[in-house]
């Protein structure tokens, strides 16, 4: 059938009205034209037909979009229905609110639509992300399902850094691509090691004669260790950078080392060690309050 302007056949000047007044609109038409008062009239037959169409539309709010929406799109504000010769001689069903689409509709319906993409995060640690690895996620599909999945994260991976798995994401529509897989890396520091940037931190744990003295020692770093030179009377919190035995910054250079001192005191001493402090106490005029 011709898409029809329902409002009209209610006898309705607008579209901006509420469903109770489209109820009172059909209840005034159907009265009118009901076949009791109008035996033997076709053209009643014919409008009552209608009413009761254009009712079974309006009156059902989803269906009563759908039906502006379409009215709207071909006709226009202040357009007459049929007004050029491609509109004319449209046909539309319409039962219920369902539309039946257009040309163009139908068209836009059938392209290729890909699939949305789905976002996780997974921890790893920092020996992990240093040194890259093979890792098996399981995660749950949309339909409830584990599914097992290799992410293969590559060494010195940054933190925050998005690994692409590409098709593993929503289904495509109408033949369009699957979307993919995102997995954000969250790398997770340890006790030894602190990321910050591509510096990693440590702690250089010495002991009170070290650090008045001062020493050459050994620090471990994420991957060898390394002989630095400790100078006399370093305090605690101080820190000694060793550069290029940090994070990776890119595949040919990396971040420092940064050693924070923490000068450790014995919690039992022997003997020999308390007379020792007890004459260093004597003798030295240090006062670290004073």
């Amino acid at each position: 059938m011709v898409f029809k302007n329902y409002y009209k056949i209610l006898d309705l000047e607008t579209s901006h009205v509420s469903i109770d007044e489209i109820k009172v609109a059909y209840r005034q038409a159907a009265k009118k034209y009901h076949p009791d008062l109008n035996v033997g009239d076709s053209l009643a037959e014919e409008r009552i037909k209608d009413i009761n169409e254009a009712y079974k539309v309006l009156s059902v709010p989803a269906s009563k979009r759908k039906y502006d929406r379409v009215w709207n799109s071909r006709f226009g504000k202040g357009k007459k229905a049929f007004s050029d010769k491609s509109q004319k001689g449209a046909i539309f069903s319409i039962f219920l609110g369902n539309v039946e689409n257009t040309p163009k509709e139908e068209k836009a319906r059938k392209n290729p639509i890909k699939g949305e993409n789905i976002e996780t995060e997974i921890n790893v640690s920092i020996y992990d992300a240093f040194y890259g690895l093979d890792k098996q996620i399981a995660l749950k599909t949309i339909d409830g399902k584990a599914k097992t999945y290799t992410v293969k994260i590559p060494k010195g991976i940054r933190n925050g850094e998005k690994i692409r798995l590409i098709g593993q994401g929503k289904s495509g529509e109408n033949g369009g691509k699957n979307g993919d897989l995102l997995i954000k890396i969250n790398i997770q520091n340890d006790q030894k090691f602190k990321l910050e940037g591509y510096d990693l931190y440590t702690d250089l744990l010495l002991t009170p004669w070290e650090a008045a003295l001062g020493t050459r020692t050994t620090v471990k770093t994420i991957d060898d260790e390394t002989n630095i030179y400790v100078p006399e009377g370093i305090q605690s919190g101080e820190k000694i950078r060793i550069p290029n035995k940090g994070y990776y910054a890119n595949k040919e250079t990396r971040g420092d080392l940064v050693a924070e001192v923490k000068v450790v005191v014995p919690k039992h001493l022997t003997d020999k060690e308390k007379n020792i402090y007890k004459e260093l106490s004597e003798i030295s005029k240090f006062n670290p309050r004073a």
